[in-house]
């Protein structure tokens, strides 16, 4: 594992050194988190099953989980440990109903010439847009769950790895 080393004879995290890797091509990831809504937020709230956005007692639910997961993607280093600061050139955060009880967020970071890779900011940003979603609705009902996972990766010595293509 090269986030391990050893340290009086016990193994310690450590923090990756990417300086001696030359900036490569562009690197993307995409995260998706989905987000299901029991019957009764279903019915209060009556979300739009049109692309359009849904209000709760806070406010706009889906404008603000946009916002929050790409501040969240953009600050993964201050909340992971161990993960390079990076400066990524673009975070896109999509929100929508799919069907008339869940929420699909799908979070893409991209870095323009990186030495590592930006899997964890597109994971860090699905998982607190899923989050705000959850802040959001809670004085409806807590009886919400969500699940998050990686879409797909692009660049890096291991290219793209789609799997959400080896999962169909």
């Amino acid at each position: 594992f090269t986030h391990l080393a050893e340290e009086r004879g016990a193994p310690v995290a450590r923090m990756v050194d990417v300086s001696a890797k030359s900036p490569g091509a562009r690197r993307s990831a995409t995260a998706r988190a989905t987000v299901r809504f029991p019957p009764e937020i279903v019915a209060e709230l009556g979300l739009p099953s049109d692309g359009g956005e849904a209000h709760g007692p806070k406010g706009p639910i889906f404008a603000t989980a946009r916002l929050a997961g790409i501040m969240a993607a953009k600050r993964t280093s201050e909340l992971i440990p161990l993960c390079h600061p990076l400066s990524l050139s673009c975070v896109e955060v999509d929100v929508r109903m799919e069907g008339s009880s869940s929420a699909v967020i799908e979070c893409t970071a991209t870095l323009a010439g990186g030495r590592t890779g930006v899997e964890m900011e597109a994971l860090t940003g699905a998982s607190v847009a899923a989050l705000t979603v959850y802040d959001m609705c809670k004085a409806v009902s807590h009886r919400i769950e969500w699940s998050v996972e990686l879409l797909r990766k692009e660049g890096g010595k291991r290219g793209t790895i789609d799997l959400e293509e080896e999962n169909q």
